[in-house]
Parts: structure tokens; sequence; C-alpha cells
């Protein structure tokens, strides 16, 4: 009963936010007009600027800017306590993240549809455009390079999920072209397409519950299913990124849109089945026995973990708040919406909805797994499985262990409303998957527009540089420019403990694995380390095979630790630029003021922490993470001068205005405010 409790507070108290703290956003603060003329109607070029129905841009935003972020960021961050995380992402999302999202959509709403980066050089002033698309462009090649990484590692762990996540592509593409030249109401395609997804979720995991289950069809999906399973990491994320180079470059209706939208189908109607099966739990129970919470309430100090204080709020991410969802809301969705008074119901509204999933993740992951891992921990049950999972920060830190723990916990509640396990493990795989597909692709367009501004800007800054800059302004050049930065990236191998020369030779010895496993560059956990010595014993080709493995593949991941406390700085300086655009506008900014100034203490905080606390980077000789983590709080710092020397100076004064529009938009911006957007 008490996961049910949570669960139905949590919407309860989402919902009141909604309806008096966002509303009291739109209408007092940001004067939402339904008359006033968007850039998607100002702009509209049918590829990236596209009016389009708030149930749509809804489901494009929600997809995009949830990711895997407020499942990996909860179920890491639960070793601290399940009330901790459960307050963090309940105050944070409400209070913090929704008034991020929502102000930098309406900000980028007033500009054009610039990114956040490109109205901060007006807002603040040119030096700070630099810089701040300087830190978008490394953020987002992380982004890309990990994402890129977890969809392979959901792929090898869940092989299920392969085949519904690529037949997604067609049908998204079938919806988008059918509600865009038949201007289809959306109901029928919706209730088609989501039938069609969940028809692929059991033909992946192999028809179970019937009689093709054991018969060929079953037989020949289990079959690709272990082939696929087989293809090395390296390979999924370069196979990922250059799909991502192709859906960036279409119009945004042709397979952004629709997939995103039918996604978010998908999404929330699992999000409902595991709310359904947390209602049969809290009434029923389990084998006439009440589901507990099998984590302890709080945790001071987990083993080999980090502070909670100020840890916390940047492993916990998305779940609460983050930076990259202002690139979402002001590179992507501030393009498509069609209604300014939209911007509530996409901006705060997509942002209630992901703390929602992060509740969600916390209840899966703390009272769920209890009820059994048979996979890795046979007959464990209860606490003593939960303490199994979670005896150690960084064996429970991995991206298998963490997104593992949310799957089988929610697949343990859905088998209790009598879902198949195999059927329950493969929805869930699925969502997992899906989330971090519609990040990927929506980062790889945001990582264009981002190119392109940047060599705008050095290309009036450098004029001698112009030449070399020019062809990035092109979308297709920008796009691959963001795409074979992010594969090299991803594939490059970043370390080299074994050297290539012995993976080629064929002479990798457990010795030298054990090694590169105690200089944490290889994985802790004792299984998977059995594996890979039992791999490159076998020497020749298949060491150099083992080699790529280990390695390749590898680059974000390394990288990885630089990107809660990036993402977070982000979102500290997003708010600096909605709080600056207020400040211009005499408007009120007591409400802004200190999560702007939480979102930059706590962030720069915890990075300080992982460069120079006990066992931080610099101990432990990571030099280039210690070099990428100085730059980073360099900028900030430079950031926050600028903002300090300005603040005083421009209070009612308007910024820069923006060029007069090309006489083409002219044109469409004067019909347009003749007729209602909304």
């Amino acid at each position: 009963m008490q996961t049910l409790l949570i669960a139905v507070g949590s919407v309860i108290g989402y919902l009141i936010a909604y309806h008096t703290y966002g509303k009291w956003l739109a209408r007092k603060i940001f004067q939402l007009n339904p008359q006033a003329v968007v850039p998607s109607v100002a702009l509209n070029d049918d590829t990236d600027y596209v009016p389009t129905s708030r149930g749509v841009v809804f489901g494009h935003h929600f997809t995009s800017i949830a990711g895997t972020g407020p499942i990996v960021g909860p179920a890491i961050a639960i070793m601290w306590g399940w009330v901790p995380a459960l307050l963090w992402v309940l105050l944070g999302s409400i209070f913090i993240g929704a008034v991020h999202d929502f102000g930098a959509l309406v900000v980028s709403l007033r500009n054009r549809g610039q990114t956040v980066g490109d109205i901060a050089g007006r807002v603040l002033n040119p030096r700070v455009r630099m810089l701040f698309l300087s830190i978008l462009l490394f953020g987002l090649w992380v982004v890309l390079a990990i994402f890129g990484l977890v969809i392979a590692s959901v792929f090898k762990e869940f092989p299920e999920s392969i085949l519904p996540v690529w037949l997604q592509v067609p049908i998204a593409m079938t919806i988008g072209v059918w509600l865009h030249r038949k201007g289809a109401h959306l109901l029928v395609p919706s209730l088609i397409a989501l039938t069609l997804m969940y028809l692929t979720v059991w033909l992946g995991a192999g028809c179970p519950g019937t009689v093709w289950e054991g018969g060929i069809l079953g037989e020949w999906v289990r079959h690709v299913n272990g082939i696929l399973k087989e293809w090395p990491l390296w390979l999924w994320t370069a196979v990922l990124l250059i799909y991502c180079y192709a859906a960036s470059v279409m119009p945004v209706w042709i397979l952004l849109q629709p997939r995103d939208y039918i996604n978010s189908l998908q999404l929330i109607s699992s999000l409902g089945l595991i709310v359904a099966a947390l209602a049969v739990v809290g009434f029923v129970g389990v084998n006439g026995q009440p589901v507990e919470i099998v984590a302890p309430a709080v945790q001071w100090h987990p083993p080999n973990a980090p502070p909670m204080f100020p840890l916390l709020f940047i492993t916990i991410a998305c779940g609460a708040v983050s930076g990259f969802h202002c690139l979402v809301s002001s590179g992507t969705s501030s393009k498509q919406l069609r209604c300014e008074t939209d911007a509530q119901f996409v901006g705060y509204g997509s942002m209630l909805t992901e703390g929602f999933l992060a509740v969600l993740v916390i209840l899966a992951v703390s009272a769920g797994i209890g009820l059994g891992w048979p996979a890795r921990f046979g007959e464990l049950r209860g606490a003593e499985l939960w303490s199994s999972v979670y005896a150690d920060w960084r064996a429970a830190g991995g991206l298998q262990t963490t997104i593992g723990a949310f799957v089988v916990g929610s697949a343990n509640f859905l088998e209790q409303i009598g879902i198949d396990r195999t059927m329950a493990k493969a929805i869930m795989g699925v969502l997992v998957a899906s989330f971090a597909g519609t990040t990927l692709d929506t980062a790889t367009r945001l990582q264009r527009y981002v190119v392109q501004e940047l060599s705008r800007a050095v290309g009036e800054g450098v004029p001698a540089a112009a030449p070399l800059v020019r062809p990035l302004r092109n979308p297709h050049g920008a796009t691959l420019f963001a795409v074979v930065s992010a594969v090299l990236l991803a594939t490059v191998p970043l370390s080299n403990t074994i050297p290539l020369s012995a993976a080629w030779s064929g002479e990798i010895s457990e010795r030298a694995v054990e090694a590169a496993v105690q200089s944490k560059e290889l994985p802790q956990d004792a299984a998977v380390r059995q594996i890979l010595i039992e791999d490159l014993r076998t020497g020749g080709f298949t060491g150099l095979q083992a080699w790529m493995n280990l390695y390749t593949g590898k680059g974000g991941q390394l990288l990885w630790p630089l990107f809660g406390a990036t993402n977070q700085l982000l979102a500290g300086l997003a708010f600096l630029v909605t709080t600056f655009w207020l400040w211009r506008r005499q408007k009120p900014v007591w409400f802004i003021l200190l999560p702007t100034l939480f979102m930059l203490v706590m962030p720069a905080w915890a990075l300080l922490v992982q460069l120079f606390g006990a066992g931080g980077w610099w101990s432990e000789g990571k030099h280039l993470l210690t070099f990428v983590g100085l730059v980073t709080l360099g900028l900030e710092v430079w950031m926050l001068l600028e903002a300090v020397l300005m603040w005083p100076r421009v209070r009612g004064v308007l910024e820069e205005a923006l060029p007069p529009l090309p006489s083409r938009s002219v044109v469409a911006t004067e019909a347009a405010a003749t007729a209602p957007n909304c």
C-alpha cells in the first residue's frame, strides 16, 4: 500500500502544481498570448519550423527530454535512500525543473525560435554567446556518444527490444505522412500506431503466450535476437548515429515528430500499466503478502559512494532538473508550437510527467526489485536482494545494473497483473531504448543547430576563418560534423591499458585484464570480468575483437562522469538567461533567483568534489577528466563575472532587436496575424 500511496500522492501533487504555480507563471509572469505570432508560423519552412498541434509537440518534447536520465539517475541515487531521492524529484521538478524548461521555451518563442545559447549573446553580451555555445557543443557531444552507448547496452542486455525499436521507424514515417499530407485527426492514427507498436514488442519477445512461441516464428525471432545481441557496442553506436544523421536532416514531420509522438503514447501507456500494477500490488499484495520498500529510507554513507551533498543533486538530473532540457525547449519545441499558450502544457507539463516517471523508477528499484532478479541473483529476495544489487557504489553505478534494476523491478510489478514475464521485460526494455532513441534523434538535430550558430558566430568574430566554417552553416555540413565527431568520440579508444599490439598478437593475459580492472577502466562486476577473461584468453583475431569490445565505444563513457555536473551547470546558465530576459523587461525575478543560484552553486560544488575530493580525478591521475572539468569551471566563472557586471546596468533596458525578417516571412507573419493560431 505504501508504494501505491506514493504514486497516487505524486500524481495529485503534480496536478495541483500544474494548475496553480504553472498557471501563475503562464498568466502573470510570461503573459502568454493566444494571438501571438509564433516562430513556426512566421518562419514556416516545412522542415524545422512547422506549426504542430500541442499533443504532437508534447509527445516530441516529453520523449526527448526524458531519455534514460530519469531512469539511470534515481536508480543510482537510491543508494542514499529512497526518501532523499523522492523529495528531490518532487520538489525539484515542480519548483526548479519545470520552471527551467518553461522559461527557456517562452524566451525562445519570443526570439524566433533561437536556441538559448544564441539568445544569451543578446540578453547578456556577445562574449557569453561564444562561451555558452562552446559548453553546449561539448555537452551534446557527450550526450550523443553516451546515449548511443546506452541503447547499445540495452540491446545487448535485453535483445527483445531490438526489433520493436527499429520497427518504430517505418510506423512513425507512415503516421507522419498520413497526418501531414492528409490532415487526419490524431485519434485513429494514434490507436493504430499504439496497437502496431505493442504487436512489435510481442513479436520481438518471441510471441510469448501463444502457439507461435515454440514454433518457427518464435525460433526465428530468438535466432535473430541472438545474432544482433552479439554485435559489439561500438558497431551499434556507429549504426545508431548514422541513422541519426538521416533523421536529423529530414523535415521534422517525417520522422522526428511522429516517432516521438507515437513513442510517447507507448511510453505513457507503459507507465499506466505500472500504476495499475501498483494498485493491484497495493490492495492484494504478492501471494497474500504486502509488497514493502526494501531500500533504506536514508543511508548517509553507502560503501565507496561520494557525499550525498552535493552529489545527489547532479546524480538525479532529468528527473528533477536538467540543462539538456533547455536545448530541447529552445532548439526544437519552440519551432513547432503553433500557439503560444501551449507552452505551459508542453514546457511545464512535460517536466512534471518526467518527474512522475522518476517517482515510478524509485518505486521499482526500492520495492519492485525485492520481488526477485533470478537471472543474476537466483533465489534472493527482499532486503537481502537489494543489498546485493547495491552492495557498492562502483558496482551499482554501471549502466547495465541501473537500467537492469529498473527493468526487472517494474517487470516484477507487471507480472502481478497477469503479463508474461518475458513480455513484461520486453515492454520495459523497449521503454528504456525508445526513451534513449528519441533523445538521440533530438540531440543530433540540436547539435546541428549549435554547430550552425557557432559557425556563424566564429565567422562574424574572425572574418579570416569564415571560409573554414562556412560549410558548417549548411544543415547537411553541420549534421555531418556533429555525427562524425560523435562517432569518433564514441568509437576511438581514449585509454590503452591493454596495448593494441598485444591484442593483435593474441597475447592478452588474465593478469593484464585484472590490471585493467584495478585501474577502474574495465567493469568491476566479477561475472562480466570472467567473461572478458575467457574471451581474451582465446588469442588470435578474437583477441583483437576483445580489445575493440573493451575499449572502442567507451569514449563517451570515459567522459560521462563530467556530464552530471556540466549538465546541471548548463541548467544554471539557462536560468541566468531567463532571469536577465525578465530583468530587462522589469518583470518579477524573485521566484527564479533562488533556483538560479542553487543550480549554479550545487553543480560547481559537485564538480570540485569530483575533481579534488577523496578518490577524485586529480588524485587518481585522470588527466582528461581533470582538464575538461577545470575548463568547464573556468567558463562558468567567466560567464558569472560577465553577468554580475551587466546586472546593475540592464534593468528596463531591452536587448538589441533581431534583424528584420526576410520578405517571405513578413508576408507569412502578416497573414498569420489576421487569423487565430489556437
